[in-house]
């Protein structure tokens, strides 16, 4: 069957949106292809600096024939109704068809559509395609009317081996592609997919994105190893880079000693930033003198001019780096701390010198519930709020400095080797530098107790602040990545054990922020609110881990705010639905819950307290009763010291009771007061289950 084949020659496409763009041409055309009844499945998609590409393999020669049938009016209708539904479907009233609905006699119309020829519609079908790629920036340029990310010089296009001409204003459209822009600068023709990606390996151009990662990653550590180094992984570069270079070439540079003894970061960053280099390692992990530049060019001198330009470009970028070093350390952080007060932290929220004080008194708080765990280690509690206070003042305050101004990435970075340069201690230094993480999920979270005191402080101030004013994340959008903090608080807690009431610190940093903006107005609801947001959140670290998020639901709804206790209580309820007992008592605390819910909502009533002994008048219900005082008693003493897998034990054993009394015994009596009696028993079931979890919302 026929093959398409596209290519968009343009100028260079910038590396962040190449990836985007080769997706969208896929998506757009299987769309649009499958409207048309042509089948698309087999389509691919390539980009590269200078082109962007799409093949369809065994597309049809013939559209496929259509058939529609549209309902019409009732049989007997006006003219005027009849006419409009013969003229909108394109029929004569003998064409139609009558039948009979059921509801009356209708006219129907069948619509058969002949499939025309695929190459006939294509110039419209593809143009479509272009012009509805959507880019994050596009421009206008002369030889179109139209706007698009950078200037197009030519298009290629082809189906079944013949040019397929679209109408693009000015842009040529034919059979004719181009190499690589110096080492093959030519035209050339081709005739299919196979003769044009042969034809552009042949003219310096690789066309899949994943074989060049592969070229630059195998040179890239081939390079490295040469020089007795180890490549510094950065996935994110190399993908940049990717998007850079048509024909990639790695070289070996030189870093200037003169600059070796600035932090690592700055000179990471800066050959990152600005040059696009990638770092190498020592035996030791420490950074080596060495870079590895990717060109897009093969030098006849072998790249000795290439690599003591890109040499000469770094020396110029680590001078500028060494000024704001040495420019920064001539003033203390602290004195820094007025500076913050000119910069906004968010409109109605504040400047940064307000949230660096709530930090600080925050993290002291916070503080509080981590000393005990290391008294030894830290001097006790108040040492350590006296440190947790200390890093707070300082966390923001590398951000007025000249590094970070020039690199935003080094925040909290520079704020350490800053606060270490000036003497601070150790830990308050590392409390600065790991403030801000975790940034992602995958990112590692801080585990020394100062560290963790103000990266709590820091997320959970932020959080408040936004919900306060009510700038939530809606659907899909969340431009201040509140998502992002809650689950990292979320992991904070988790991953280091703290044993506290969120919704206490909650309070304590809505009590912050009410005296930061001279009001008392909010109440308790933005707490309210950020608690329901935090159950979200946990949901979701939780379901990355293969926990059921009803499971989290069930536990959360009891009002639990200690996530590490909400945790375990989750995993033994896990363990304890997982047996053959936890199903079938599942099923039996909602025959109970559902019988006591019908009757309450009936009656208009609450089935609550102890059922009267007297009136357990049948041995089953007497039973029952016996087992669930001792159940009862069990389970409060098992949450109380948090054995919550003892707790489900006790659950279990009220599994032959609760079975023999829904077998001998009738709910529903005449006597009035026996059926009230026995709903306040089975109401004893469902309260008894619910001290451990809320089980009406366990699914399953």
């Amino acid at each position: 069957m026929p093959e398409l084949l596209l290519e968009i020659q343009t100028e260079e496409i910038p590396a962040r949106m190449q990836t985007r763009a080769a997706e969208d041409l896929l998506r757009l055309a299987r769309d649009k292809f499958a409207a048309a009844g042509l089948d698309a499945t087999k389509a691919q998609s390539f980009v590269t600096p200078r082109r962007l590409t799409l093949v369809v393999e065994d597309l049809p020669a013939i559209q496929a024939s259509t058939e529609e049938e549209r309902r019409g009016p009732r049989v007997g209708s006006p003219q005027a109704a009849i006419d409009g539904f013969l003229k909108s479907a394109g029929v004569t009233l003998a064409q139609c068809e009558q039948r009979d609905t059921g509801k009356g006699v209708f006219y129907f119309a069948v619509i058969r559509k002949t499939g025309g020829a695929t190459a006939a519609i294509l110039p419209e079908l593809l143009r479509a395609v272009l012009l509805d790629l959507p880019w994050p920036k596009s421009m206008r340029f002369p030889a179109a009317t139209f706007r698009w990310v950078r200037p197009i010089g030519g298009v290629l296009c082809l189906f079944d081996g013949k040019v397929v001409p679209l109408d693009l204003g000015g842009i040529a459209t034919g059979n004719l592609s181009q190499g690589h822009r110096f080492l093959s600068p030519g035209l050339f023709a081709v005739t299919n997919f196979a003769d044009y990606s042969q034809r552009l390996r042949d003219s310096h151009v690789i066309l899949d994105a994943k074989d060049r990662t592969k070229v630059i990653s195998l040179a890239l550590n081939e390079r490295a190893t040469e020089q007795g180094l180890t490549l510094k992984n950065d996935p994110g570069l190399l993908e940049e880079v990717t998007g850079l270079v048509e024909w990639p070439v790695v070289m070996t540079g030189t870093i200037d000693p003169a600059f070796m003894d600035l932090p690592p970061e700055v000179l990471i960053t800066s050959m990152r930033t600005h040059q696009k280099y990638f770092s190498c390692l020592d035996r030791d992990g420490k950074l080596a003198p060495r870079f590895l530049v990717v060109a897009n060019n093969i030098a006849d001198d072998g790249g000795k001019e290439i690599v003591a330009g890109n040499e000469r470009v770094l020396r110029a970028r680590l001078a500028d780096a060494r000024f704001f070093w040495d420019t920064d350390r001539k003033v203390k952080l602290e004195s820094r701390l007025p500076k913050l007060a000119e910069r906004v932290f968010y409109q109605g929220l504040g400047t940064l010198f307000d949230k660096a004080e709530r930090m600080s008194q925050l993290a002291t708080e916070i503080a509080h519930y981590m000393a005990p765990r290391l008294p030894e280690l830290l001097g006790g509690e108040l040492a350590l709020r006296k440190n947790a206070k200390r890093a707070g003042q300082l966390a923001k305050a590398d951000l007025t400095s000249a590094m970070v101004g020039e690199f935003p990435e080094l925040q909290g970075i520079m704020g350490r080797y800053y606060a270490e340069a000036e003497g601070e201690r150790g830990d308050v230094a590392y409390a600065i530098a790991e403030h801000y993480s975790p940034l992602g999920p995958s990112d590692r979270c801080p585990t020394e107790p100062l560290s963790v005191a103000v990266a709590l402080a820091d997320k959970i101030d932020t959080l408040v602040g936004f919900f306060i004013i009510g700038e939530k994340p809606t659907g899909s959008k969340d431009p201040f990545a509140l998502r992002r903090a809650a689950l990292g608080v979320v992991r904070l807690i988790l991953e280091n054990e703290l044993r506290f009431s969120l919704y206490q610190v909650l309070r304590g940093s809505l009590a912050l922020w009410q005296d930061s903006l001279g009001s008392s107005r909010f109440g308790d609801q933005p707490i309210v609110e950020l608690l329901d947001f935090f159950g979200e959140r946990l949901k979701v670290h939780l379901r990355d881990g293969g926990v059921r998020h009803d499971l989290i639901a069930s536990v959360f709804a009891l009002g639990e705010d200690d996530l590490v206790r909400l945790t375990r209580r989750v995993e033994a309820l896990a363990a304890f639905l997982g047996t053959e007992d936890g199903a079938n008592l599942l099923t039996a605390y909602r025959r109970a819950a559902n019988i006591v819910g019908i009757e309450e909502k009936r009656d208009g009533v609450t089935y609550g307290g102890m059922p009267d002994a007297t009136q357990l008048i049948i041995a089953e219900e007497i039973a029952l009763a016996k087992r669930l005082d001792e159940a009862e008693t069990q389970v409060a003493a098992a949450v109380e010291t948090e054995a919550f897998a003892p707790a489900m034990t006790a659950l279990a054993s009220l599994r032959p009771q609760i079975d023999a009394f829904f077998t001998e015994i009738t709910v529903n009596v005449r006597n009035q007061e026996l059926r009230s009696n026995r709903l306040k028993l089975l109401a004893r079931i469902r309260d008894t289950f619910d001290r451990v979890a809320d089980f009406s919302r366990i699914e399953g």
